[in-house]
């Protein structure tokens, strides 16, 4: 099991409103959108809002350049914002760090987020004659500021009441000792465990056709960049409001 390495934020909101926003993989349009409802939403609610993103801002959809440059600027006015990482942030780390191959990386559906930043990713391939003089060149050409921002990302977000994370936990391995691999990564282990989750946990990384309401978890990935449905949850007061773009 990988030490944890990535930053694991621990906090009481307090009475404060959180609005957390399932996977986008590359639609700017419907993070825009979503963002526009959750400020209206919250107009009628005191004091500052957080938002949390769950991870998975890149790949697949058509803008993932776009959804990180949005996700770089300040959040709404009388708004917190946290960008958690997902597993797609950690395997183009992985590509940019030499631990992947251009090929393992495009299975991810990287292509769609070259093209973002305006790449050809099926071309560069026939124009370098070298894996390692097209690998240079893609990792000089993606900005710093962007490979920055996601190599910062915390991991997940603890509250009193409620865990936010990309993909869930090992409910048989105290939250302090969960691998960054496990969180962005799990699946088996976290459904179908014999183990009761500690408490709420709030999802996404698995798709599923609606937001997949359970007792002691919430997942909030509906697959926004095929199914052009990206879902948002508000947790306030003991209360849960689930709308989508």
């Amino acid at each position: 099991m990988s030490p944890p390495a990535r930053q694991r934020l621990q906090f009481d909101p307090g009475d404060m409103p959180i609005y957390a926003i399932g996977d986008i993989h590359g639609r700017h349009d419907l993070l825009e959108m979503a963002e526009h409802t959750i400020v209206r939403d919250a107009a009628r609610l005191p004091g500052r809002k957080l938002i949390i993103t769950l991870g998975d801002y890149i790949d697949r959809g058509p803008s993932s350049a776009q959804v990180i440059s949005h996700l770089m600027m300040p959040p709404p006015e009388n708004f917190d914002r946290i960008c958690l990482t997902g597993n797609h942030e950690i395997m183009m780390l992985d590509y940019i760090d030499g631990k992947i191959s251009y090929t393992e990386w495009m299975r991810m559906g990287a292509d769609a987020l070259l093209r973002s930043y305006g790449l050809d990713p099926e071309h560069l391939p026939l124009i370098f004659p070298t894996t390692s003089k097209l690998d240079t060149f893609i990792r000089q050409s993606l900005p710093k500021s962007h490979i920055d921002f996601m190599r910062d990302m915390p991991i997940y977000a603890d509250t009193p009441d409620i865990l936010f994370v990309h993909a869930g936990i090992d409910p048989g391995v105290p939250l302090s000792m969960q691998s960054d691999e496990d969180l962005v990564f799990i699946r088996d282990r976290f459904f179908y465990a014999d183990r009761s989750l500690p408490k709420l946990v709030v999802h996404g990384h698995t798709p599923v056709p609606e937001p997949d309401i359970q007792p002691m978890r919430l997942n909030l990935d509906t697959r926004a960049f095929k199914s052009g449905s990206l879902t948002v949850a508000r947790f306030w007061r003991g209360q849960v409001h689930i709308f989508s773009t």
